[in-house]
């Protein structure tokens, strides 16, 4: 499970999931957008419906990949402690891996109800520039290629009118464009 806001999803995100699934070789990957993030929201993202969208038009190309849209359909706040319980009920044999980049595990401390979440999940942990990469809690750590690119980054590039060709998948941009997103 790769989970966030993907306020768009990018080749950041892509790189990890494909990165991951083949060193710690899991089946699949499944990606969650969250409903509401628990950070604050800010003005101008696209909408859960939008970033859902963009994750599956992301992924689409990757029989590895699929979305999971949980979250999204489950509205609110998105804790991550809340929807493993969703889908442990509702996958009741399958065991669930849950991937974080470095400046995550900086701050599991910080996770809702994270004391009862690491019993229900693995975290595998791939490092991310500038991050320390540590914590008290369980991550098995994965060493993929580091990419520094981040969504805030690609929104701002966006909003300024520059170019993102290659950083975001081809079918997002266009409906990036088409939805008119982050000033476009």
């Amino acid at each position: 499970m790769l989970g966030g806001t993907f306020n768009p999803p990018h080749i950041g995100h892509l790189m990890i999931a494909e990165g991951v699934r083949d060193i710690a070789g899991l089946e699949e990957i499944r990606f969650m957008p969250n409903a509401i993030p628990p950070h604050k929201v800010k003005e101008g993202d696209a909408a859960a419906w939008q970033r859902l969208e963009m994750t599956r038009l992301a992924v689409r190309e990757n029989p590895d990949f699929t979305v999971e849209p949980i979250e999204v359909d489950s509205g609110g706040v998105s804790y991550t402690s809340r929807t493993m319980d969703l889908l442990r009920e509702r996958e009741p044999g399958s065991d669930f891996s849950f991937i974080i980049g470095g400046d995550s595990i900086d701050h599991l401390h910080t996770w809702y109800d994270i004391d009862a979440l690491v019993e229900k999940v693995e975290f595998i942990g791939v490092p991310r520039p500038g991050s320390g990469a540590s914590g008290r809690y369980p991550v098995k750590m994965v060493g993929i290629p580091q990419i520094d690119l981040s969504s805030t980054l690609l929104r701002e590039k966006l909003k300024a009118g520059r170019s993102v060709k290659y950083l975001i998948p081809d079918p997002v941009i266009r409906f990036i464009r088409e939805e008119g997103l982050y000033g476009v």
